[in-house]
């Protein structure tokens, strides 16, 4: 008997791929995997859409005030003929993305100071977690005074609602990264630049990554609010044009096509975070 028949054979299906120093089963059964998924997460939304348009059908119900799904998919249908419905999606897909990117950035920037350093933590950390208890639409009066009705104060919303998840997650999930670990590097000499690389970010990018989905799901939640503010397009406006004209129909069209856009951002950013951490072997990881 050799030594090639002791060793462990690999399925036909399966190829090993060396990444970052750890092998990695790639499988194509992965693909398969993820539309299972998708179905099995359509289950609900499409069994209670039939349910209802059923019931409307068979005069269980009325839609006056709760359309049915081909009444909401007609409304949008004409908007998007008239031209309108994109012009109100491309208004606030602008909106909720520089309000991510700047609420990210400031959140980022001092989390991370927060976490590093205790003296930077205890100057900035009580005033922030005051601030973090306002309501969002407690800031629309002072921003409207500030940067008036147009485009700033609606971004300058946006963010503030992504801001504060980030900068907690990313303090306390430098401080909780085991001490060990930072006295290992210190026993190494490593610089600040090399005990944040090779060890503090490793740690800490997991959390980061959920509190970039949780702040971006909050800039949508915002934007409502930051739409209110004298808005002529966007998302937040077709619903309050809905209220005022007594069209539900437009109300649930746009509310759906929030559930949409937020579902494929949050879709986008979870997929990123799947590549950085490749590494990981967890317990769910598929």
């Amino acid at each position: 008997m050799n030594k090639e028949s002791l060793l462990p054979t690999t399925p036909p299906d399966q190829q090993f791929q060396w990444s970052g120093g750890k092998e990695t089963i790639e499988s194509p059964n992965r693909w398969k995997k993820t539309g299972e998924t998708w179905l099995i997460g359509l289950l609900l939304p499409v069994t209670l859409t039939l349910g209802w348009e059923i019931a409307v059908v068979q005069g269980w119900s009325s839609d006056r005030l709760l359309p049915t799904v081909s009444t909401i998919l007609n409304t949008l249908w004409d908007l998007v003929q008239s031209g309108e419905l994109p012009n109100h999606i491309a208004n606030t897909l602008q909106r909720v993305f520089l309000g991510f990117v700047f609420g990210t950035l400031t959140g980022t920037v001092l989390g991370s100071l927060s976490g590093y350093w205790p003296l930077v933590r205890r100057l900035l950390d009580p005033t922030l977690q005051a601030l973090r208890s306002i309501p969002s639409i407690a800031w629309v009066p002072m921003f409207i005074l500030w940067f008036g009705i147009f485009e700033t104060s609606k971004v300058v919303l946006i963010a503030v609602g992504v801001f504060f998840p980030i900068y907690l997650s990313l303090s306390d999930a430098l401080r909780s990264v085991d001490r060990k670990l930072v006295e290992v590097g210190q026993s190494f000499q490593f610089q600040h630049h090399e005990l944040i690389l090779r060890i503090l970010l490793p740690a800490t990018l997991p959390t980061y990554l959920v509190s970039l989905r949780t702040g971006l799901g909050l800039g949508w939640m915002f934007v409502v609010a930051a739409e209110f503010m004298g808005a002529e397009y966007g998302l937040g406006y077709l619903l309050i044009d809905g209220q005022q004209t007594g069209r539900p129909a437009v109300i649930l069209g746009a509310i759906v096509i929030f559930a949409l856009l937020g579902k494929l951002t949050d879709w986008l950013v979870a997929l990123l975070a799947r590549c950085w951490l490749s590494w990981q072997d967890g317990f769910q990881t598929g």
